[in-house]
């Protein structure tokens, strides 16, 4: 198979990229389904007809917000688990390529040309999917086995040939599960030092401040999360151990550490007018504005940046008219691209533990009065520093992990770069159409239209939401799309050789 040609280009779309449709998401469960048809040139593309791997996608988003409902948002488990789908299904899918390689077994695996049809490519990637979807979300595996059923493949199939492709599907998962069963994440709880639970922190981290004492001012405080019902809970920081982790590409988690941030020690103006450009982004968000952190902060039913980008990416495939073989090598770049910024991003958080506003702006303001969201009823008022809140849910105030650099910037400036180097083009084209402050106010506010002409431009709108949420500074987001579009640089090349034959099986 030659190296991807660029995509053909198209015409400017109007893509739904928050449910694929022009209206706000549901509130209820989605269906695995969420298009109801997709645009292929001048034809209509009914769902049914969209290719296995885009299907899978929909199947693996879902599984991954039903995991988000049990157990809260975790961006950094839900690129792991987003990870272990795309390279177990491009692994199944390697078999029956011309060229490609998997990444456990390399050229090892390939069938004979007869045997690479539609039809044996679709049975290796559902079984692929699934096999290892049920390692991913455990809890989701009755889910799961209903969706394998109305996919049209039975998730009890055993296969007597051990080259058949039920069984290359099955061994190409297995593979890739056994390979990431000690990759540091501690996705069992086995690790020494943790406390025996799925994806806990086995390092020991504690934070130097306390919820209601700021006892160093650039170091990452705690804050107390109000739930609906009134109870309070204070989530610690998030995952501090993936430092840890084995990155799928990248030579070490470090590789892309930022240069260290302005201080109230090495660069107190700075960091002042850092904050200070919060504070005046906070103090009059317009309606757009609002839309724009909703639309960058849920990604989408919380599945965080990588989920958002794969999202981006199926509006991809619906634009250009993928099939099958396009699609599994784009949403394995998209998935282990944005796994791979998440491990950077959180080496560089652990690495500097840093304040977010909510901590500098009652540092630096302390018994003095600024200008605020005044609250779920909505607009802006003057309150004492100390009641200083961002444009986020009381059950939801700040994301419980330090701020720099920012992972929404990171990943979505490296997804933004991958989707540019594997398209040929920065050409995006999309429209997000959405009521405003539905996911944080009590009213509703109008329908607003973002236009995302480009991948790049959508970063953008990514990194920027952030600072006009109140959930980082501006230099958090500037340092981390730049280390995102450096990382997908880096590493495009390592997904070229997988597609071109090149690769070698990493140890």
């Amino acid at each position: 198979m030659p190296l991807l040609r660029p995509l053909r280009r198209c015409a400017v779309v109007c893509l739904s990229l928050f449910a694929a449709c022009a209206v706000p998401a549901p509130t209820g469960l989605r269906t695995s389904a969420p298009p109801e048809y997709a645009r292929t040139g001048q034809e209509l593309l009914p769902y049914e007809r969209q290719n296995i791997a885009y299907r899978w996608l929909d199947v693996m988003q879902e599984a991954a917000a039903r995991d988000v409902d049990l157990h809260g948002a975790r961006p950094t488990v839900l690129s792991r688990q987003m990870m272990l789908w795309a390279v177990a299904m491009y692994d199944a899918w390697a078999a029956y390529d011309d060229t490609a390689v998997s990444t456990r077994m390399g050229g090892s695996m390939r069938r004979p040309a007869a045997e690479r049809t539609q039809a044996n490519k679709e049975l290796a990637i559902s079984h692929a999917s699934y096999v290892v979807l049920c390692h991913a979300f455990p809890d989701q595996q009755d889910f799961l086995r209903a969706e394998m059923r109305r996919l049209g493949f039975d998730p009890d199939e055993t296969s007597g040939d051990p080259s058949g492709p039920v069984a290359i599907g099955r061994l190409a998962a297995t593979a890739v599960v056994n390979y990431r069963a000690l990759d540091g994440s501690n996705a069992h709880g086995a690790e020494p030092g943790g406390e025996a639970k799925p994806y806990a922190d086995y390092t020991g981290y504690q934070p130097v401040n306390a919820v209601d004492r700021i006892v160093d001012p650039d170091r990452w405080q705690p804050i107390e999360f109000t739930r609906p019902d009134g109870t309070k809970f204070t989530p610690g920081f998030l995952t501090p151990h993936w430092y840890r982790v084995q990155p799928f590409a990248l030579e070490s988690t470090a590789q892309f550490r930022a240069a260290p941030p302005p201080t109230t020690k090495t660069d107190d103006a700075l960091l002042r007018a850092q904050t200070d450009a919060v504070l005046a982004m906070g103090a009059g968000l317009t309606d757009e504005e609002k839309a724009i952190v909703e639309f960058m902060r849920d990604g989408p039913r919380s599945t965080g940046q990588s989920g958002h980008w794969l999202r981006f990416a199926q509006d991809v495939s619906r634009r250009d008219g993928h099939g099958v073989d396009q699609d599994v090598q784009l949403y394995f770049v998209v998935a282990c691209v944005a796994f791979d910024a998440f491990l950077a991003c959180w080496e560089t958080k652990r690495f500097y533990d840093t304040s977010r506003p909510w901590t500098l702006v009652r540092h630096y303001y302390k018994g003095k009065t600024v200008k605020g969201w005044a609250g779920p009823k909505g607009g802006f008022v003057d309150v004492p520093a100390e009641q200083w809140h961002p444009y986020s849910p009381y059950v939801f105030i700040t994301p419980p992990f330090p701020g720099y650099t920012s992972g929404h910037a990171t990943v979505s400036g490296a997804c933004a770069k991958a989707l540019e180097l594997f398209t040929g083009s920065d050409v995006y084209g999309a429209k997000e159409v959405r009521r405003c402050c539905i996911l944080t106010e009590e009213d509703a506010g109008p329908t607003a239209t973002l236009d995302l002409p480009t991948f790049s431009a959508t970063a953008e709108m990514a990194a920027r939401s952030r600072a006009l949420g109140g959930y980082h500074i501006p230099l958090d987001n500037d340092v981390g799309l730049r280390i995102g579009r450096e990382l997908a640089a880096w590493s495009w090349p390592k997904y070229r050789a997988y597609f071109d034959g090149t690769a070698t099986v990493r140890p």
